[in-house]
């Protein structure tokens, strides 16, 4: 298994010899049998992520293919300039619903993958996933703002509506290198709002430049998916922010349905790495186009 990682440790080089990731300064970091590796130290080793309820929601709903248009104008848009034998990075990966698609669609260009998220519980669901069980894609407990992955290391880094580490991302890529940032557009999931809040709300998209990267390539994407049953409702539900905000009327509306269509509006945003990058400053590393 020949990865670009990195001891969270000592920065040193990990190599694999099952069951472990190890440095030449002897830091070991055991592959779990759910297929993913936990490079979490200190007081970082205490963050958890979405918990298993989201989890379990969003991976139930995705896997039901009414987000199959986003993920199928990812594929296509990271196969564009994906070099053969390039590596790819998931930088917030969740249960690799998108990343496991990118990396078949990759298949014949024979890619490395790598996950990383914040959620032990997210990659315990994405060791099932194909790639991960081919040995194509693996799978780290690390945090998206301090990657163990050596400058200048990937080819395409993947962000469907994780948090955005900029900087991380400009360190890591190679020159020419890839970002794929998949956000919510103004109306995504409206019917679902005015379900649940008396006066529904757009989602506010700022301007889609990113600092050190060249003007994206922005592919709107829109769908309407139609939902059976207070258990498909109650997925969509579960897996978005509004299930920790919505009042009780809103949540008694959405209870007493058993139908519901929604229209899925995203925004696809396709950036290089800019030839000659120009140094962050304070408050850039975190982008407000990422909205919930």
């Amino acid at each position: 298994m020949d990865l670009p990682i990195l001891c969270p440790v000592c920065r040193g080089a990990l190599t694999y010899a099952s069951p472990s990731f190890r440095c030449e300064r002897g830091h070991t970091f055991d592959r779990s049998r759910r297929g993913y590796t936990n490079l979490l130290t200190g007081k970082a080793a205490g963050q958890h992520g979405d918990n298993a309820e989201m989890i379990l929601a969003r991976r139930a709903f995705l896997d039901g293919g009414s987000y199959a248009p986003l993920r199928d104008a990812l594929c296509g848009a990271v196969r564009l300039r994906f070099p053969d034998g390039g590596v790819l990075l998931d930088a917030g990966c969740g249960e690799c619903y998108y990343t496991d698609g990118v990396m078949t669609a990759l298949s014949d260009r024979h890619p490395t993958g790598v996950g990383i998220d914040i959620s032990r519980e997210a990659l315990r669901y994405a060791g099932v996933r194909p790639s991960v069980k081919n040995g194509t894609l693996s799978l780290f407990v690390a945090g998206v703002y301090d990657m163990p992955l050596p400058d200048g290391s990937v080819d395409a880094v993947l962000n469907c509506f994780a948090p955005l580490a900029t900087e991380e991302y400009l360190r890591v890529l190679k020159p020419g290198g890839t970002l794929h940032l998949a956000i919510p557009a103004e109306d995504h999931l409206w019917e679902l709002k005015e379900v649940l809040y008396d006066t529904p709300y757009q989602n506010q998209v700022a301007d889609f430049s990113l600092p050190g990267f060249d003007t994206p390539t922005v592919q709107p994407i829109r769908t309407v998916f139609t939902l059976h049953g207070q258990k498909e409702i109650g997925h969509l539900f579960a897996m978005t922010p509004y299930y920790y905000r919505t009042p009780k009327g809103g949540r008694a509306r959405l209870a007493s349905l058993d139908r519901l269509s929604v229209r899925a509006a995203f925004y696809l945003l396709s950036y290089r790495k800019a030839r000659e990058i120009s140094p962050l400053t304070d408050g850039e590393n975190c982008s407000t186009i990422n909205v919930s």
